[in-house]
């Protein structure tokens, strides 16, 4: 597929999306990228709710943006998908894909024939039961995976492949990974955190967990009675920052702390297991992404509770921009678009 591609990320409250050139190579191009607000409730932890109205967002996203190509790699993350580490007899990638809905089927938690499955082999194993390939089940719930496919099409789009987000999260940042080790990324959204362990430059353990940076604001919001703007602008200003608090903003702090404190746990945890399960292979630091992780405080307390350097990755550092593309302060948000867009789509 030649020319450029569209990664399109389809958030709670944005609709995101990156054209890259050289998509397949090691040198991507970013070409343009966009924004357009979503209506609240239209999309709901990555699964689009209203298909109508998402799409209406998309055709204006293209109209403004003015993207010259449709082609389009969507997304999928959040409660609906999820991924098991699985071990196969090893055979070739077709067969086992074939294989999948026999090997699985009382692994899901629903009927096999209401997900779509794939399988992402890590390594060639030697066993008592004879030659294995371990890898990743990533398994999506179908009617999710349709409901985003048709927003994008009645928008005009060519949906080319529907990818797993914390594997596009992975692509994004590896620029900024090393070749060798195992590490950490957290990328924290708005309604979901994707916690990926990388080995050598390949995932090899991944959980999404059902917070983010959204969570925050609405606790602040629900507790103060005040207006989400409001929770919001008090969310940023203040942080994890004790250092000069006010007495009136002591609750806001205080909330912002057991929320965070929650989601904290919960990437511990996956850390703590996935330790628990490989423990000849610590992780060395961890790459933080998102909007969610530019809360003030955040990679500090992060690295603090896990006993980890934390870095603060930018996905876009080592990567051509055109000059009239000025990057933001929130080009973190558009990570997940730009990992869609990168590798073989074939």
């Amino acid at each position: 597929m030649a020319g450029t591609i569209v990664g399109v990320d389809i958030g709670g409250y944005a609709a995101r999306a990156v054209e890259v050139s050289g998509y397949a190579t090691g040198k991507p191009v970013v070409v343009r990228q966009a924004e357009v607000p979503l209506p609240e409730a239209s999309v709901r932890r990555g699964e689009v709710i209203e298909v109508a109205t998402v799409a209406t967002a998309l055709r204006r996203l293209w109209s403004t943006a003015g993207f010259s190509s449709k082609n389009v790699v969507l997304g999928m993350g959040g409660s609906r998908v999820f991924a098991r580490e699985l071990s196969v007899p090893r055979a070739g990638l077709d067969q086992i894909r074939e294989s999948l809905p026999f090997l699985v089927q009382d692994q899901l938690p629903v009927p096999v024939s209401d997900v779509l499955l794939d399988f992402f082999p890590v390594s060639n194993e030697q066993t008592e039961s004879g030659p294995q390939v371990s890898g990743l089940l990533v398994a999506a719930i179908e009617d999710a995976v349709n409901a985003n496919v048709e927003a994008s099409i009645q928008a005009g789009l060519r949906p080319v492949h529907v990818d797993f987000v914390p594997f596009a999260i992975s692509r994004a940042l590896a620029p900024v990974r090393s070749a060798k080790g195992s590490e950490l990324l957290v990328g924290v959204g708005g309604n979901t955190t994707n916690v990926v362990v990388v080995r050598d430059g390949v995932p090899h353990f991944v959980r999404i967990i059902p917070n983010g940076g959204d969570d925050i604001t609405r606790a602040i919001a629900q507790r103060m009675e005040w207006a989400p703007e409001r929770a919001e602008q008090a969310k940023r200003a203040l942080g994890m920052n004790t250092a000069m608090t006010r007495p009136e903003d002591r609750q806001i702090i205080e909330i912002i702390y057991e929320v965070v404190g929650e989601l904290m746990t919960s990437i511990s945890n996956t850390l703590n297991y996935y330790i628990g399960t490989k423990a000849s292979v610590p992780v060395q630091r961890v790459l933080l992404n998102g909007g969610g992780a530019r809360l003030t405080g955040f990679g500090q307390s992060l690295s603090e509770l896990l006993r980890v350097p934390v870095v603060q990755a930018d996905p876009f550092a080592s990567i051509t921009m055109p000059r009239k593309l000025k990057p933001t302060d929130t080009q973190d948000t558009f990570a997940t678009a730009f990992g869609l867009a990168l590798g073989d789509h074939s």
